[in-house]
């Protein structure tokens, strides 16, 4: 489980694929000099729970399916690619954010970034199937940054990234046009499901 409050930004040092496979191995360089990180580990990794397979000093190393690489943004990384990375809660963390599994929805587009204010608006539209779990001042993680939604129309939302969440976040790199990973909150999942039940 995560908060969605990013705690430092990777960068992608290399892809191979695996056992001639569509699979792939990912080395993962992390800015925390004393992250502690064993084999096991879950991190999130721009909003997707991955696990570190390998560790060293200063990177891990993380094998994805096929299917995680065709249904989330991983297929579209490359050497070089900067992350939003937040390392599992544990007890007793402070819960800054929101539950966030790093179980990725579906794959957001990014419509328009327009200043506001101090803040920047952003405008995202998300695919039909996620749509109607997305509410108004509720909260939805993009590219694992857990943020409070403004106002929603059709598939179309919006929301405001202040300075700060832009500095010390991926969220400077994007730009329209850009696809990003989306997760729906969790109680919202289990809400419309229970609708569902008879």
């Amino acid at each position: 489980m995560f908060t969605g409050i990013v705690t430092g930004i990777g960068t992608v040092r290399s892809l191979r694929p695996l056992g001639g496979g569509a699979d792939m191995r990912l080395v993962i360089g992390v800015p925390w000099p004393d992250a502690r990180l064993v084999v096991g580990n879950s991190i999130a990794c721009s909003g997707c729970c991955l696990t570190a397979v390998a560790v060293g000093p200063d990177w891990f190393a993380v094998e994805v399916s096929a299917e995680s690489l065709a249904k989330t943004t991983l297929g579209g990384w490359r050497e070089g690619t900067r992350l939003n990375l937040e390392q599992a809660l544990r007890l007793g963390d402070e819960l800054g954010g929101h539950i966030v599994t790093g179980h990725v929805d579906g794959v957001g587009t990014v419509l328009s970034v327009t200043p506001e204010n101090g803040s920047s608006r952003w405008r995202f539209r998300a695919p039909g199937a996620l749509a109607r779990f997305i509410a108004p001042k509720g909260s939805v993680a993009i590219d694992g940054v857990s943020l409070t939604v403004n106002e929603v129309a059709g598939a179309e939302f919006g929301i405001n990234i202040i300075p700060h969440t832009a500095s010390v976040t991926t969220f400077g790199d994007r730009r329209p046009g850009d696809a990003v990973n989306l997760e729906i909150d969790t109680l919202a999942r289990y809400v419309a499901r229970l609708q569902e039940c008879p």
